[in-house]
């Protein structure tokens, strides 16, 4: 520990990196702690971090604008991909790489002898910063002081900054472990550590981004996503970035209760989690990019790729984004995305998403061909087809049938 000088902390200014600033100090020789914090659309969670972090001992603060990075580099690909991990969005999975990548290139420019963390030991998200840290200075030590103190819980945090004058935004009756983000917003702990707890979706305070689907409005609201070669580039006409259209779709999303996901996940380290999840835009995104794969994939490519999204989305969820695989799998999704080009059309009305058109220049859906009225495809062909195709299934059975005589 005497060896270590410099330490570079991943910083959010919540309560664990909050207590790591001092604990890093008091328990590692008094080093210098540099704090970096990632913008990726947190909003008002960046207030007066700089202040907060030089008062708690670090001897500066980055705040990096990591949003465009963000969007561009992780949530597009995702979202191109279809990747789901059990339903979830990965909203905090794809966060993580791109924070501790950025954290690593700070790391190495001041000459860091070590890079600290906040995840504990029961999480995700130590893997995901590490296996990130690993990619691109597999050297460096790393600190993961959940590890390593003495402390078993948050109300424990809680003490120890109350003993140290530290201030937190939190209480101990609204200590949910929360992570926000341009895409989403998780709840985790307290009535939600039990699954038979119903979430209180409509208690003051908890919802952030989204209503409760009671409390959306009674008339449907319309939005038409348009794409380009997978990627989102205009809403109802209207040319925007896909940051842009992500932060318009929350709203437009959260204002009809849209993105509400409840479950129960199994983490990578062997547990089971519980998990609420708001990701009004995201949900949108991916319903409207479903929909148009529905006319512009090949049956063949669309059956590979939906095995391949739950590779990426397991990828993703390990930590694994920097890795020969995932960067593969996105090979082929590029491949399979030069003709995912059209608009879709959507209802959004009290948390549910209702398909209402699309349209594509390489749809390929032929209305002749699928139509119960009269068309040019010649049934009788259908004969021979179901021969061919059954073969197998007559010649064992005709070959069964011998066998019992």
């Amino acid at each position: 520990m005497s060896e270590i000088k410099k330490i570079v902390l991943a910083y959010s200014g919540g309560l664990d990196t909050s207590v790591i600033i001092p604990w890093l100090r008091e328990n590692y020789g008094n080093p210098e702690v540099i704090a970096v914090s990632a913008d990726v659309g947190q909003g008002a969670e960046l207030d007066g971090l700089e202040e907060k972090a030089l008062k708690t001992g670090a001897s500066k603060l980055y705040v990096e604008d990591l949003t465009d990075e963000f969007v561009d580099e992780y949530i597009v690909p995702t979202l191109k991909a279809g990747a789901k991990y059990e339903g979830y969005l990965l909203g905090t999975s794809f966060a993580r790489p791109v924070i501790a990548k950025r954290i690593v290139e700070i790391a190495l420019r001041e000459g860091a002898d070590a890079i600290a963390h906040g995840c504990t030991g029961k999480g995700n998200d130590q893997v995901r910063f590490e296996l990130t840290i690993k990619a691109f200075a597999p050297h460096m030590k790393i600190i993961a002081p959940w590890r390593e103190w003495e402390l078993k819980s948050r109300d424990d945090e809680i003490d120890y900054a109350e003993a140290r004058g530290i201030p937190l935004k939190i209480s101990r009756e609204t200590n949910y472990s929360k992570d926000k983000n341009l895409w989403h917003l998780s709840h985790e702990g307290l009535d939600l550590e039990d699954p038979a707890n119903e979430p209180q979706y409509r208690k003051d305070d908890f919802l952030e981004m989204s209503v409760s689907p009671e409390d959306a409005p009674s008339k449907p609201s319309y939005v038409t996503v348009e794409f380009r070669k997978g990627v989102p580039t205009a809403l109802d006409g209207k040319r925007m970035s896909a940051k842009e259209i992500i932060y318009a779709l929350n709203r437009l999303g959260g204002e009809n209760g849209i993105g509400l996901l409840d479950v129960v996940e199994n983490r990578l380290v062997g547990m089971k989690s519980r998990g609420v999840y708001e990701t009004p835009g995201g949900t949108i995104l991916y319903h409207a990019h479903e929909v148009l794969e529905t006319v512009t994939l090949d049956r063949e490519t669309s059956h590979l790729k939906a095995h391949l999204a739950l590779k990426f989305a397991e990828l993703t969820y390990n930590g694994l984004w920097f890795t020969p695989a995932r960067e593969a799998i996105s090979a082929f999704v590029d491949k399979s995305q030069e003709r995912v080009t059209g608009k879709v059309r959507l209802k959004l009305y009290k948390g549910n998403i209702i398909n209402a058109g699309v349209w594509s220049k390489y749809s390929l859906y032929s209305e002749d061909l699928a139509s119960f009225g009269e068309s040019d495809y010649d049934q009788k062909e259908a004969e021979g087809f179901i021969n061919l195709f059954g073969l197998p299934v007559k010649v064992r059975a005709v070959l069964d049938e011998k066998r019992k005589r």
